[in-house]
């Protein structure tokens, strides 16, 4: 018989359900992206809250009518951003109390996790990663950017060793995005509009310090060029593109040469980028260091990674 996992992420921007079999297969996969005014830069948590509680009824309907709860062996959340004392966002509370709830009235077991143990999950998905005891992750989003130093145990037990100190490069990509005209979020237009452009500058001002980095000098620099108006949009966004690249890159082999380490596993929504991707994975094969991105659909925040911990991992004890 075919057991089913279920997993619910409410994260900043997304509600997501999703449900894998036996084999680690995905069989249901369905998310909401929340909805955001055009010319604003985000949403605030009580907005983003009314949305995830009108979301996951639909989304919980529409998946009882695609698969059979009653072979539901293990319900997982996400229910803070991530696994260190005091990490907390309203939004994952949503998410939280429903798989709770839907736990006890399947009498089945409830199993927490942070969204950033989702994301390295999804990333492992249908590859070798999971069978390695360590490896480098590097988490990529709107709201996050770090270098984390994993251990595969009963849980993902992550130290951070790197990342940005000021804005993260999804929320570098989104401002200099809102600042061309794009609507928020722009990763993905700006990704499609970049194909076309070129590299103006070999060289942009980026903090850096071995696996620490800081943007604030660089979003000035484009903010700059932008008003100017003496460059095109396609080539601003390549040029923005290969800055992050080329600053990722360096951050990523300072880690792997302090840790020892040639696993590097590349999660989140900005690891969905076409050129990032390619410029990363083509440096660091020239040094022998074996990366990993996940396939795009599961760069961003989806609930298939929170599934997959709870058929997998022992989960925490974070309900009070």
């Amino acid at each position: 018989m075919n057991n089913y996992y279920l997993g619910i992420d409410t994260s900043a921007y997304t509600t997501s359900i999703g449900v894998i079999d036996n084999n680690g297969e995905i069989v249901f996969d369905k998310r909401n992206v929340l909805k955001v005014k055009e010319g604003e830069k985000g949403l605030r948590q009580q907005e983003a809250v009314f949305q995830h509680i009108n979301n996951l009824p639909i989304l919980i309907s529409e998946m009882t009518k695609n698969i059979d709860v009653t072979k539901i062996r293990t319900i997982s959340a996400s229910s803070k951003p991530r696994d260190i004392e005091g990490s907390y966002m309203p939004v994952f509370v949503v998410g939280k109390e429903q798989a709770f709830i839907l736990s006890k009235i399947l009498n089945v077991p409830f199993k927490e996790f942070s969204h950033q143990e989702g994301h390295i999950s999804a990333g492992v998905l249908s590859n070798c990663f999971m069978e390695r005891n360590r490896f480098i992750a590097v988490h990529l989003s709107g709201g996050t950017t770090e270098l984390l130093y994993v251990e595969n145990n009963a849980n993902f037990e992550i130290k951070l060793i790197g990342g940005t100190l000021d804005i993260s490069v999804g929320q570098l990509i989104d401002r200099i995005g809102v600042k061309l005209g794009f609507k928020f979020p722009c990763g993905k237009e700006m990704d499609s509009i970049s194909q076309k452009g070129n590299i103006l500058f070999s060289k942009v001002p980026v903090s850096t310090e071995k696996t620490w980095a800081n943007f604030s000098g660089t979003e000035n620099f484009f903010v700059k060029h932008i008003e100017a108006n003496k460059f095109g949009t396609n080539d601003i966004i390549k040029t923005l593109f290969y800055t992050i690249g080329l600053s990722i890159l360096n951050m990523v082999l300072a880690a792997c040469s302090e840790y020892d380490i040639d696993d590097v596993l590349i999660i989140g929504g900005v690891a969905s980028n076409s050129f990032i991707r390619d410029f990363i994975t083509k440096d660091l094969n020239k040094y022998n260091i074996n990366v990993v991105f996940p396939n795009k659909e599961l760069c961003s925040d989806n609930a298939i990674g929170t599934a997959y911990l709870g058929k997998l991992k022992n989960g925490h004890v974070w309900r009070k």
